[in-house]
């Protein structure tokens, strides 16, 4: 029997009034944890319909702010006392910061959390600023961060101008066919890039209203460093791209003031007109601030319209709590609201509670705008959803799939004209090589990412399995089959990527555990039968996985080459979910791994139905910025467990829907 069949049988069903529960009787405690999590996600729930959980990082978004807050000298003594509760609470055992909960000492986040809490007054010879000196000293200094926290040191005169990668201005000016242009990048690089191209240019020096300096974390005085250059890339690119940013720092100063002032202005019309309200430039931290310190290093006054709007936009990041405050990279409500949405059909609760989060997403389908995207798929109308409350110009691949499906499984006939405008702007933005990436078609010019700013290696948005797994999964559930030629494409490239040990490389969740999963709910909804070979090899790979608690759980650490892969030291709620979830597409419902696995779940569950994990299970840039979201430990588990119930009851070994 189907689940989608499920809710609708006669019999002994049995309803739990509490949260709207509707449910035939199987085991329990399985059922009476389905029903206290259910329960406590439809607390969560916004009056408008809508989730927007928190979205935290590491230690660097709350310490930019920071400092953020003291180019401007708008010094908040009582929001930067709580963050820096926060600061020091997620300090490492290893003296630094690291980028995800228990990670290892990294000297970007380590540099910028150390200034911010010596800007916030924290004594410096204090235990914990000692043990963070020292830790980041024992690693070579400040010298050796990070391209963006470089430039940070620099807007504060700590460093010069040439310890940073030159980016000139007039990049604003250079064609489409150029081997560096805007359009070549991420949709996350152009919007942090654009305004920054301003500040390199104009080269600022913050207010900085302490006069607090950091020359204590430099082993060799900075102006007598010769050489800034940290990226470990080789090869011909690297070498051609070294060679040109040695020309450019020589150089700089024979551009024309002419047309250097016009790609100034080129940048703010751009900028301008990307502005988004206050949900801010591009609607993620990085831009949004790059642009308040762009209008003012230009001299906009504070009530200019854009300026205000710009430094607004900010302050909706904030979390401020009783005793500690952050700062979050971005908001994540369509995200929460489809997930929560998935999460509450499969436990069967009220769909008048579903309905009103998929009216409260039908209302935000950009539907008007042809963004960024837009030029690599002209003649594609838009349908597509972005992350954020409001983002128009970048509606993402990954978010507009999960919408989709959960409207269709709630009600395709209801939002048929939503789903068909999303299908069309989905098969729009399709790959040359048959993936998705999340915000752009084609966006692979992997040479870009030897150039010395793109140190983070994380400046374009390739197609990847992930986000190309939801795809296919969306078109199979709309009916879509194998022999539609898109669809073939995607599935070809999915098979392509799986690796040899079985696994899919998870781009936007912790990690081969997350990807992994993906992709097995694509091929189970495409039809793929549970015993061909990349569905074995791919379930293969995640029993292999399981812990010794039933559980599952990956750490961050997998992203980097050398370290296990599918491993971590504790076991997550939402990594098992995952895992879990997986395993039935692939057919193993009656598995005694899946069945340690939901026994894992429901001993982790909480009496109030929730689950605690601390572990960041996300990412925004592998083995640069990691993302804890807290929705993945309400909506992951109640999803897995009813399921498992939903499909041992229907004595059923195929998961209808795709995800």
């Amino acid at each position: 029997m189907s689940s989608r069949l499920l809710a609708a049988q006669p019999g002994a069903a049995v309803t739990d009034t509490t949260v709207g529960l509707t449910h035939e009787p199987f085991g329990p405690e399985l059922d009476l944890g389905i029903g206290r999590a259910t329960g406590a996600l439809l607390r969560d729930q916004r009056t408008d319909g809508h989730w927007a959980f928190e979205l935290e990082a590491d230690a660097t978004i709350p310490a930019e702010y920071i400092l953020l807050r003291h180019f401007l000298d708008e010094v908040d003594p009582a929001v930067e006392a709580k963050i820096v509760r926060y600061l020091r609470s997620i300090q490492g055992a290893h003296g630094g910061w690291p980028l995800y909960h228990g990670g290892a000492f990294n000297i970007s986040a380590s540099v910028k959390a150390y200034y911010a809490l010596k800007c916030c007054g924290e004594d410096i010879d204090s235990p914990h600023m000692t043990r963070a000196r020292a830790a980041i000293l024992a690693y070579g200094g400040a010298v050796r961060s990070n391209v963006f926290t470089l430039i940070q040191l620099a807007l504060f005169g700590q460093i010069p101008w040439r310890g940073v990668p030159v980016m000139p201005v007039e990049i604003m000016h250079l064609p489409r066919w150029f081997p560096f242009h805007l359009d070549k990048v991420s949709y996350w690089s152009r919007t942090v890039i654009v305004p920054l191209l301003v500040l390199m240019a104009k080269k600022p020096v913050a207010r900085n209203p302490k006069r607090i300096d950091v020359r204590e974390l430099f082993v060799v005085p900075p102006e007598q460093v010769t050489n800034w250059y940290n990226m470990d890339r080789k090869g011909p690119w690297a070498i051609f791209f070294r060679w040109l940013d040695r020309l450019l720092q020589r150089t700089d100063w024979l551009f024309p003031s002419g047309q250097r002032q016009k790609a100034i202005d080129k940048a703010v019309v751009w900028i301008t007109e990307r502005l988004n309200g206050e949900d801010g430039l591009g609607a993620i931290y990085p831009a949004m601030a790059n642009s308040v310190m762009m209008f003012d290093t230009l001299g906009y006054p504070k009530d200019h319209p854009d300026y205000a709007i710009a430094r607004a936009s900010l302050e909706k990041l904030m979390v401020i709590k009783d005793d500690a405050a952050y700062c979050q990279p971005c908001l994540s409500p369509v995200w929460d609201t489809g997930l929560a949405a998935h999460a509450l059909l499969e436990a069967g609760a009220d769909p008048a509670r579903i309905t009103a989060a998929a009216d409260w997403l039908r209302d935000r389908q950009i539907l008007d705008v042809a963004g960024d995207w837009a030029v690599n798929c002209p003649g594609v109308r838009p349908g597509g959803w972005a992350f954020q409350y409001n983002n128009d110009h970048y509606p993402d691949v990954d978010d507009t799939a999960v919408v989709v499906m959960a409207m269709d499984r709630l009600d395709h006939a209801r939002y048929k004209e939503s789903i068909d405008r999303a299908v069309e702007w989905i098969f729009g933005l399709q790959s040359r090589n048959g993936g998705w990436g999340a915000f752009d078609a084609d966006n692979d010019y992997q040479y870009l990412n030897h150039i010395p700013f793109a140190d983070h290696g994380a400046l374009l948005d390739p197609p990847t399995a992930d986000v190309s797994a939801r795809c296919i999964s969306m078109l199979a559930q709309l009916g879509y089959k194998i022999d539609h030629p898109k669809v073939k494409a995607g599935v070809d490239y999915l098979l392509r990527e799986q690796e040899a040990d079985g696994a899919w490389f998870g781009r936007w969740g912790t990690n081969y555990i997350y990807g992994t999963w993906s992709v097995l709910c694509a091929l189970n909804a495409i039809g793929l039968p549970a015993d061909h070979p990349a569905m074995r090899k791919g379930a293969a790979f995640l029993v292999s996985k399981q812990r010794a608690d039933g559980g599952w759980g990956e750490s961050g650490d997998s992203y980097w080459a050398d370290k296990p892969r599918g491993e971590g030291p504790v076991s997550t709620p939402s990594q098992t979910a995952w895992a879990v979830l997986g395993l039935m597409a692939a057919g193993d419902v009656d598995s005694p791994v899946v069945k340690r696995g939901i026994d894992y779940l429901t001993r982790a569950q909480k009496s109030d139905g929730t689950w605690d994990e601390e572990e960041f299970t996300a990412v925004g840039f592998p083995r640069v910025f990691y993302l804890r979201y807290h929705g993945y430990k309400a909506f992951f588990p109640v999803w897995a467990m009813a399921r498992y119930r939903n499909l041992k009851q229907g004595n059923a070994q195929h998961v209808l829907y795709g995800m």
